[in-house]
């Protein structure tokens, strides 16, 4: 590694990264800082996309270093309660800038539409309640819709109360405009928090659940368990920390503590968790469930980043994030503001999840396709096709970004590419009769 830091001026930043990330994972610190010095001189979050990426992935091994140092990672690190401005501005970014977004939710109202042509009270329960165009665009089909426009009533679910006080303002008002029997229910609660028995659903109601990239993160919360320690032990590993580090090096403690972490880590493939099993998504599903929803419509990242193995993880979400930065690349220009901030905020803190997190604080636990379907199937849900209209407006949506933006249909889902790599999958699913 040393020799490669100050003579190769060809070296492939990629595969140095995962020669970096197989340090990481063996506990090899003095061999990880080695090669993370070398990376931080040949990329750049201002670079090229592969520049772009691989600082970000850096960045990520870094901080699970340090994340066996809790003072100094919380101290660098402060925790959030909320979401921010920024945040929220990234969010809307990333709908602007990515096309993934629009087909989700075109393909979602189209769905809707034909799920509740002759339904008088339509009720939509959505789980991350952000972007009021999607609903907008609703209001104006449903308006034209023949026979007259349903009584509409949608379920907002947000953490942030000031995403909510949003939505609600620019629905009623557009509903205003349009003389359009709309009622806006907020609700601020964590997807996990959610109580399903006490939303404000009527006998009647025709209800249409909608998820878009959220469910993969209630996987995260069937670790918490198996993460926590009691304070008396936490307490006693501290004490040894302390002694031991008097007797070694920072960089020998810290290989060994790495190493003794990576052994009896609840994330290991020792977990009984690892076998699949989620019972807080079961619930969650079971709960939804219970709602008896005509139609549930699903949006997730396709990928499989679920893993406890640190370098599968690392493998595939080079796979997955690579693409997306490519279309960033190829359809953002360099010096784009926006973008910029999309990638740090948005991606590097994805990425950042992914790497440096384990237990119940890795939220991004993406998953395939065909596990969402099984999942879905075992939960009581059946799939229903999704419609031909919407497809022909989500091609031309997509082609009004860049003729490398394609779909293609998977077991009557949708797979949204860039090339050929599937991105993101939407599948809509009724209750089993």
């Amino acid at each position: 590694m040393r020799e490669l830091r100050w003579d190769s001026q060809g070296l492939n930043p990629i595969r140095l990264l995962i020669d970096c990330a197989k340090c990481v994972a063996s506990g090899s610190i003095k061999n990880a800082d080695i090669g993370l010095e070398y990376i931080s001189q040949i990329s750049s979050p201002d670079g090229d996309a592969v520049q772009r990426m691989v600082s970000y992935f850096s960045e990520a091994l870094g901080h699970r270093i340090i994340k066996h140092l809790p003072g100094v990672y919380k101290s660098i690190n402060p925790s959030k309660t909320s979401l921010s401005s920024e945040d929220i501005l990234v969010q809307k970014y990333f709908y602007e800038l990515c096309p993934f977004l629009k087909f989700a939710y075109l393909i979602t109202n189209q769905a809707i539409v034909e799920a509740m042509e002759c339904e008088k009270v339509v009720h939509i329960i959505d789980l991350h309640c952000c972007e009021p165009a999607q609903w907008i665009d609703l209001l104006l089909t449903f308006k034209n819709r023949r026979g007259g426009p349903p009584h509409l009533k949608i379920t907002g679910i947000h953490e942030t109360k000031e995403v909510l006080d949003q939505m609600n303002f620019h629905l009623t008002s557009e509903a205003g405009n349009l003389d359009f029997p709309l009622q806006f229910y907020p609700v601020v609660s964590k997807l996990e928090d959610v109580d399903f028995e006490k939303l404000p659903v009527k006998t009647g109601d025709a209800v249409a659940i909608t998820s878009v990239l959220q469910l993969h993160s209630l996987l995260s919360t069937d670790d918490d368990m198996a993460g926590k320690i009691s304070p008396a032990a936490a307490a006693s590993m501290n004490l040894q920390r302390a002694v031991h580090m008097g007797q070694r090096t920072f960089a020998e403690w810290l290989e060994r503590d790495m190493i003794n972490a990576f052994i009896l880590s609840p994330d290991s493939a020792l977990s009984p968790l690892s076998f699949g099993a989620s019972p807080k998504m079961g619930m969650f599903l079971n709960a939804m469930r219970k709602l008896q929803p005509k139609l549930v419509v699903v949006t997730e990242q396709e990928s499989n980043l679920n893993g406890s193995n640190l370098m599968e993880r690392v493998d595939r979400a080079l796979y997955f994030y690579s693409a997306l930065f490519d279309c960033l690349d190829s359809t953002v220009m360099r010096t784009s503001v926006e973008r910029q901030k999309l990638e740090r905020m948005l991606l590097g803190e994805q990425i950042k999840n992914i790497i440096a997190c384990e237990g119940v604080d890795r939220k991004e636990r993406h998953e395939k396709l065909e596990k969402w379907i099984r999942r879905l199937e075992m939960a009581g849900f059946v799939k229903v096709p999704l419609s031909y209209n919407g497809r022909i407006e989500a091609k031309n949506l997509l082609q009004r970004y860049s003729s490398k933006y394609k779909f293609r249909e998977e077991n009557d889902c949708l797979l949204v590419c860039w090339s050929d790599r599937p991105l993101f999958s939407v599948s809509a699913w009724s209750c089993r009769r």
